[in-house]
């Protein structure tokens, strides 16, 4: 290679990429030299520069010295010749001169332009974002509804989920759907399939008729029914066994249990249905009342929803005393089921109630940070002391110090004091409190886990007792779920972490790329949620080694579901000077090349300035406002121009004062692009005013992620350091996010509040002298400044990068306002008149920034050949249209278009590790546009696209969980559950009686989880035989069952203590109010309780019966003969006095001698 090649910088050399193909001829201005003419559609354009001043040698345009930046297309493999005549010119040269080159199928194509590479890419915050196949940096997922675009979920984002032994439901915003297990590795239906936009690769669901949306819901496994609460405030009932015809499902028994939305719920032990509402309420819908109207025909339906929806019990009522609430008025957002103890907490953002799930009592009411509440409505009580601090800001002085101040004086100290009470009270309410609560779970020993919104997960005991706390994550904890002796979290920043039950992190992986809002385990994995809907399933033994055998083979079947796209994009920039374009100049611009594109990103600057707009921009900015009426007009005649409606559909746009960037795409792509956010960097006037900055927008496209961002950068020739701090700021602090003009009374009250203080500062500052501009502007960055001390800038991704570089394509264009240094103003339009423009390049700044990796790092541009754009007389054609003031500003290309892709060298193919790669086919400026003193610039890319098919990877996922035989080795020891035997099979109580329940772990190994439920009751006939049992998934009132869950170590003995309670009568409630009671039938009942044992982390379990009898002492004992001998039965039973505590050492196999397998 040439010695000149071996002294540059790789990152500095002009790389021609000529994989792409053009679909359609396009010719720049400059390359009108030395080119066969190809038809444009303003031939008769002339320039003053144009007659006779062509040159006609076209060698002279490479001869000059920046030829060592040109670097041959991948595939050739000649020598460059650099310092050769014109008949020796390099193959690859003519080939691109010609336009055209055959690739390895013969087929003609259109080549790429070289490009400028900058340096400095590839590290630091500049490093691309990692892609594979597979990811490396967690376990493979099953996609069970890959990632959806959000355009496809209005009306229908899925909000909550939950796992029942076959099933796994999920509520959203018109209903419920549920996935059968059997059927998570099947085929999506497909694009053009029976499933609505947005679930074409998602595995088969069947979905509910339209209902309000769900808020929660709560598995009724003994009845095998899903309860849902939604945002009407009704709770609805639904089977688990619907019909599988196609048909959407109906729910069943319905009632109206709040006035506002139901915001949690839970199942107690006894199958009473709680569910919390706004204010603090919580309401209980007992089991009795819901039996009976399950048992009334569909016919007497309306009947069973009243008989329900008045027998509720208002605990909050019945905590009242006097006026005084001993609960707190805050939102019930969770409650949760203690079941091994028979308690429920529920819980508020800042404070927990601790209830007995059987006599409905309030047993304890404590804060966040354990410390027992004796309290009076806090809500109430904060807020009157945020008013009475605003109102002491206002009341005034000693009437000797009021003769001390002017009034001005005293109207800032007012103003400014006002401001500071709302500062104040926004960040303590509106942003609410770092240690409030974002979730609870129950594991398997008994604790309670609450996550925080600072990151904070503490540990409680069952009585609420704080015991120790753990900071594993900087972000929010959104959600919780348990899978045998492990704790699985989900953060905001879209992480999810395992904990052992010591609080020990055994693993974390980014899970998704949003927040994850709910997690549920079933059929072996952790299913998680994210925010934009997607569901993702994690096998509960990951981390694992089974992880890397599962990555290794679908990696190996990347070829299955990978599939390429082609997407041609036009982007575009002009700084319109507040001008406004004829309908000739846009299609000069934009329809004449936008004739066979798929998106079209138009950046356009100074669309409208001056003091007072920018200061109105500012101050809507604050509240998420933005656009003008201007702005508006660009929008409109764009879109007429692109046949905005039939050809082409908008889907995002964003204003930041003069700044306006919009993103059109073909309606033939549309279902394929999605997820739109807009942001917006101010970087004028203390980094608060948009005269200057950048606005972006982000998207989906085919899966993968592309930044459009406009700039508009410092001015002056001499402000180069300026300019590169701008572009620093924007991509560091860029942060995007949905376009939101609702903005909250707190957010209100203080932008007024801010801006009072802001206008007084500009009297100041005005009175003094100060120019009107610069006053003005300081005034509203004072505003923008006091605002951004109670809202701070959004998060990074989560290793603290930048959004942008998390993209897979970005996209800057704009007026960057670098200009060319070392030269006269009549040196350049002579190298203009001769088309030198390789010299020109070398004395531009942009360029020699870039090569000093100081800007735009890693980033590349086509080379120019069109003439600078900037700065023309207005309506003057031609390039003797050059400034010609006095100033006479020295032309320079201040509007450029760059761009980075995936691309890790200078020659790669798309694949899943390099998923998007571009080439620029046409980069051009339009010299016959006159309507600004900036030319328009454009710059057509031809981008290929890899993406992975998630239905069909879905399928072979599948594949290799069931046929690899190392995975199905490893995944038998889910089915591993310890070897357990109970100390009885038949337990006989009396009124008030305690029996001890003994459950032996044989295993010397493992720890084995045991859980007791109820699955039926009866009652016994006089003859001592029990009635056929009636199923129950809850326990009779009668009986006490502690604990009902534990862990026993390996060789160890879990007692369990069986005991009657009197429950003779039962307080019946109408309209929440005591009115009656029923006597309870005192004949002798019989329960079947089952204990199911699983292992540490199994999803098998193996069951043992137990019969326990309680009869009343006025009747003789009967016992089943076909069940039990009743010398036997009794000899079993061991009551109180045969309780003893079994230290660790105890001998196991002495106690084994009295207790019996099943």
């Amino acid at each position: 290679m040439d010695e000149r090649f071996e002294d540059d910088h790789v990152g500095d050399l002009m790389v021609t990429v000529t994989k792409n193909n053009s679909h359609r001829k396009t010719q720049s201005y400059s390359q009108h030299v030395g080119i066969p003419p190809v038809q444009r559609h303003n031939t008769g354009r002339k320039h003053s520069l144009d007659e006779g001043g062509i040159t006609k040698n076209i060698d002279r345009f490479y001869d000059d010295s920046s030829d060592e930046d040109l670097y041959p297309p991948y595939g050739y493999v000649g020598r460059i010749n650099s310092g050769g005549s014109a008949g020796e010119r390099p193959e690859y040269l003519s080939d691109f001169l010609e336009g055209h080159y055959s690739d390895s199928s013969g087929e003609l194509r259109r080549s790429s332009l070289p490009e400028f590479i900058s340096s400095g890419g590839g590290k630091g915050i500049f490093k691309l974002p990692i892609r594979a196949a597979i990811h490396p940096g967690r376990p493979p997922g099953l996609e069970l509804r890959p990632h959806p675009l959000r355009e496809t979920q209005v009306g229908g984002f899925l909000r909550t989920i939950a796992c029942t032994e076959t099933q796994l439901w999920a509520g959203h915003e018109s209903g419920l759907r549920f996935w059968n297990f059997s059927d998570v590795y099947a085929q999506g239906c497909g694009v053009g399939g029976r499933a609505r936009r947005g679930d074409e690769e998602t595995a088969p669901f069947y979905e509910s008729a339209p209902t309000v949306p769900t808020i929660c819901l709560v598995v009724d496994a003994g009845n095998r029914l899903i309860w849902t609460g939604h945002k009407d405030g009704k709770v609805r009932s639904w089977k688990m066994d619907q019909p599988l015809d196609g048909d959407p499902f109906k729910e069943g028994l319905n009632w109206h249990a709040h006035r506002g939305p139901v915001l949690s719920m839970v199942m107690s032990s006894y199958g009473d249905l709680w569910t919390g509402g706004e204010g603090g309420v919580i309401k209980i819908w007992p089991s009795e009342s819901i039996e009976k109207s399950q048992s009334l025909t569909v016919e007497e339906r309306h009947m069973a929803a009243l008989l329900v929806e008045r027998s509720y019990i208002d605990l909050k009522s019945q905590v009242t005393v006097n006026g005084v609430c001993s609960i707190s008025g805050s939102d019930v957002k969770y409650l949760l089921l203690d079941n091994a103890r028979s308690k429920i907490w529920s819980a508020g953002q800042l404070s927990f109630a601790l209830w007995d799930a059987r006599t409905r009592e309030l047993l304890k009411v404590f804060n966040v940070d354990g410390q027992i509440e004796n309290r009076v409505d806090l809500s109430s009580w904060q807020d009157s002391s945020v008013e009475d601090e605003i109102k002491m800001k206002f009341v005034s002085t000693t009437k000797k110090e009021k003769s001390q101040f002017s009034f001005l004086q005293r109207s800032r100290n007012a103003l400014m004091g006002a401001a500071d009470a709302v500062r104040r009270a926004a960040a303590k309410g509106a942003f609410g409190e770092e240690k409030r609560t974002e979730a609870l779970v129950l594991t398997i020993d008994g604790m309670i886990w609450t996550g925080c919104s600072n990151g904070l997960i503490v540990q409680w005991d069952g009585n609420g007792n704080r015991l120790q706390d753990f900071q594993h994550h900087s972000s929010s904890v959104q959600c919780f779920c348990t899978s045998g002796a492990r704790i699985w979290v989900g953060y905001v920043s879209g992480t999810i972490q395992v904990l052992d039950l010591e609080g020990k992190l055994l693993g974390g992986w980014v899970a998704h790329s949003c927040p994850v809002i709910k997690m549920a385990v079933g059929a072996g994995y952790v299913f998680t949620l994210a925010n934009h809907g997607g569901i993702r399933g994690w096998s509960i033994k990951s981390p694992s080694p089974l992880d890397n055998i599962l990555r290794s083979e679908l990696a190996s079947k990347e070829l299955k579901y990978r599939r390429l796209e082609n997407v041609k994009i036009l982007t575009g920039t002009w700084n319109v000077g507040q001008g406004r374009a004829s309908h000739d100049s846009l299609i000069s611009w934009l329809g004449s090349a936008a004739t066979d594109v798929g998106i079209v990103a138009v950046g356009l600057q100074e669309v409208e300035m001056g003091a007072g707009f920018l200061a109105m921009s500012a101050a809507k900015e604050t509240v998420g406002l933005e656009g003008s009426s201007i702005g508006q007009w660009w929008l409109d005649t764009i879109g007429k121009t692109l046949d905005e409606g039939s050809t082409f559909e908008r889907v995002g746009s964003r204003q930041l004062a003069g700044l306006l960037i919009a993103v059109w795409v073909r309606t033939s792509l549309r279902p394929h692009v999605g997820d739109v956010d807009a942001a917006a960097v101010p970087c004028g006037f203390g980094r608060a005013i948009g005269n200057k900055g950048a606005v972006g927008l982000r998207m989906r496209v085919h899966d993968r992620v592309m930044c459009f961002v406009n700039c508009h950068f410092a001015a002056h020739l001499e402000a180069v350091n300026r300019r590169n701090a701008d572009f620093d700021h924007v991509y560091r602090t860029m942060v995007f996010t949905r376009a939101n003009a609702a903005a909250g009374m707190m957010m209100f009250l203080f932008l007024c509040s801010s801006l009072a203080c802001s206008t007084y500062l500009f009297w100041l500052l005005y009175s003094s002298g100060l120019p009107l501009v610069l006053s003005v502007a300081v005034g509203v960055s004072s505003a923008t400044q006091l605002l951004r001390a109670t809202n701070p800038v959004g998060a990074h991704s989560e290793d603290g990068r930048p959004e942008l570089s998390e993209a897979d394509m970005v996209v800057f264009l704009g007026d960057f306002n670098y200009r060319l240094h070392g030269i006269s103003y009549d040196e350049a339009r002579d190298f203009v008149s001769q088309r030198c423009f390789d010299w020109l390049r070398e004395r531009d700044q942009l360029r020699a920034e870039m090569k000093a990796g100081k800007v735009f790092q890693g980033m590349r541009e086509g080379i120019i050949r069109f003439p600078p754009t900037y700065k023309f007389e207005r309506h003057q054609a031609g390039l003797g249209g050059y400034d010609s003031s006095e100033k006479k500003r020295i032309p320079a290309w201040c509007d450029r278009i760059l761009y980075r892709d995936s691309r890790l060298a200078s020659v790669s193919e798309c694949s899943l590790e390099c998923p998007v790669v571009s080439s620029i086919v046409q980069y051009e400026a339009c010299m016959d546009v006159t309507d600004s003193d900036h030319k328009p610039v454009r710059c057509i890319f031809f981008v290929d696209i890899a993406h992975v098919d998630e239905s069909i990877k879905r399928m072979e996922f599948g594949e290799i969980m069931e046929s690899n035989e190392t995975i199905r080795s490893m995944l038998e020891e889910l089915y591993d559950v310890p070897e357990t035997i109970v100390s009885t099979n038949n337990i006989i109580l009396q009124n008030q009686d305690t029996s001890i329940l003994r459950i032996t772990n044989k295993s010397m190994k493992d720890k084995a989880m045991f859980e007791i439920i109820c699955v039926g009751q009866s009652t016994v006939k006089e003859d001592g035989q029990a009635s056929e049992h009636l199923p129950r998934g809850s326990f009779p009132r009668w009986l006490e069952v502690t604990p009902a869950a534990g862990i026993i170590k390996p060789g160890q003995i879990a007692e369990v203590s069986v005991h009657h309670e009197e429950f003779h009568s039962l307080e019946e409630f109408v309209d929440g109010v005591a009115q009656n009671w029923w006597c309870e039938d005192t004949r002798d009942k019989e329960v079947i309780l089952v204990v199911n044992v699983r292992g540490s982390c199994t999803i098998d379990r193996r069951s043992h019966r137990i019969r326990v009898r309680h009869c009343f002492p006025s009747n003789s004992l009967r016992i089943d003969s076909k069940s039990s001998d009743s010398r036997r039965f009794q000899g079993n039973v061991l009551h109180r006095a045969d309780f003893r505590h079994l230290s660790s050492s105890c001998d196991v196999a002495d106690d084994l001698r009295y207790l019996q397998s099943p």
